[in-house]
């Protein structure tokens, strides 16, 4: 009995990270979370309380992670810009030498 009550345990806690993937469902994984941690209050106090921590951690990260590729993507994007704008400054010289 023990081991599927682990079982649904690691089952609802991989549904957890599944729904905190996406920043828009964080809601909805802190209350799936919550049911589980529930869960683990009755069965384990301490691994409650562990698992309750690393919880707060992956939110944080998740959040971390999300800003860092909107970072990356403005990045990726300004250097494409100014990549064009080089070639067509470069293009526009070209001409320039071509007329004189």
């Amino acid at each position: 009995m023990t081991s599927t009550v682990s079982g649904n345990s690691q089952t609802s806690l991989q549904t957890c990270i599944d729904l905190a993937s996406d920043l828009s469902r964080h809601d909805e994984a802190n209350e799936a979370f919550g049911r589980l941690v529930d869960t683990l209050d009755v069965e384990n106090p301490v691994v409650a309380e562990l698992v309750n921590a690393l919880w707060s951690e992956l939110l944080s990260a998740q959040r971390s992670a999300t800003v860092w590729e909107k970072i990356c993507t403005v990045e990726r994007e300004l250097t494409e810009r100014l990549t064009m704008s080089n070639f067509q400054l470069q293009q526009n010289y070209l001409r320039l030498v071509q007329e004189q």
